[in-house]
């Protein structure tokens, strides 16, 4: 289990920083909310930018340049990913920053309900401290140590 709390990160046995949503932790979470979802959510998924990265497990999927993830509650594919062209309110799974070179994909609202939140992954940090739309960000070399010792279903738990 990883545990997320006000003062950092545990995972076998090891303390990391990390930043969590600018609206902190809420147990209402809402689409726009900034804030993460307190509770134990199950890793679901890996992705990753191959052009960027390499030695993640074997269930990492590449990130290719077409893959979105839904944001918008009136599509039908919300909270899923999608691939481009899409017509919905969507975000860009591969970016020219490093949010999401690797991304852990969490089971935050799914079977999703509108209007509940989407997108809410494990990855990167723009820099220590500065906060998230929502998700659990780290350093990229604390984020690929755990993502290289994380099995998938692992729970992480958002105190």
């Amino acid at each position: 289990m990883i545990r997320v709390t006000p003062t950092g990160t545990l995972f076998r046995g090891r303390r990391f920083a990390c930043t969590i949503g600018r609206g902190g932790v809420t147990d209402a979470k809402r689409e726009g909310d900034m804030a993460s979802p307190r509770g134990d959510h199950r890793i679901v998924g890996m992705l990753y930018r191959p052009d960027r990265l390499t030695g993640l497990p074997r269930w990492a999927q590449p990130i290719g340049p077409r893959d979105l993830w839904s944001d918008d509650p009136r599509d039908p594919a919300y909270n899923l990913p999608v691939r481009a062209p899409h017509p919905f309110s969507h975000e860009a799974l591969r970016r020219p920053d490093p949010l999401y070179d690797l991304v852990l994909v969490l089971d935050w609202n799914l079977p999703a309900t509108a209007g509940c939140g989407s997108a809410i992954f494990v990855h990167t940090w723009r820099r220590r401290g500065y906060p998230t739309a929502g998700c659990v960000a780290f350093a990229q070399p604390d984020l690929l140590w755990i993502a290289r010792r994380i099995r998938q279903g692992e729970v992480l738990r958002i105190q």
